[in-house]
């Protein structure tokens, strides 16, 4: 079911990509409608799925998670079935947190935290590097993060 959005759905939209926890009634009251049916509207976007979820934003560096690499990887084969087994294998390490299928040189990128660089060096060297199909990886340790941003720009 694909839903056609108002302006009234996209200030929802937009609202909640700001602040997920705030009330239906704070909500209601900043894209100018009542309470009932901008739960209704909300309710409407979930189930059309343009929102899907709400999240809690972390501090990763608080919960011991100081180092974030991002891991350029090449595979030697790039047939469907054999992507396929590559996506469902990273799907399956809690290391990996965001993993992006790309055009050209590199098959995929993936986000990758670790509590320090040992950590990931064991990550790279006993997960990443000797996984079925995988011909290279190029890693890059971030120094700093400049912006965090989810969601779209509404």
């Amino acid at each position: 079911m694909k839903k056609e959005l108002d302006r009234i759905d996209v200030k929802i939209i937009a609202a909640l990509q700001s602040n997920g926890r705030m009330t239906n009634v704070d909500l209601a009251e900043k894209v100018g409608i009542s309470a009932p049916p901008c739960l209704r509207r909300v309710r409407a976007l979930e189930k059309a799925g343009y929102l899907t979820g709400y999240h809690a934003d972390v501090d990763s560096a608080k919960l011991g998670f100081t180092v974030t690499v991002f891991a350029m990887v090449g595979l030697h084969s790039q047939a469907d079935k054999d992507l396929q087994a590559f996506e469902e294998l990273v799907r399956s390490w809690p290391e990996v947190r965001e993993c992006h299928m790309l055009n050209g040189d590199i098959d995929f990128i993936l986000k990758c935290v670790a509590e320090d660089l040992s950590s990931f060096q064991m990550f790279l060297t006993q997960k990443l590097t000797p996984a079925p199909n995988v011909a290279n990886v190029k890693t890059s340790l971030t120094i700093r993060q400049t912006k965090k941003q989810p969601g779209v720009p509404l």
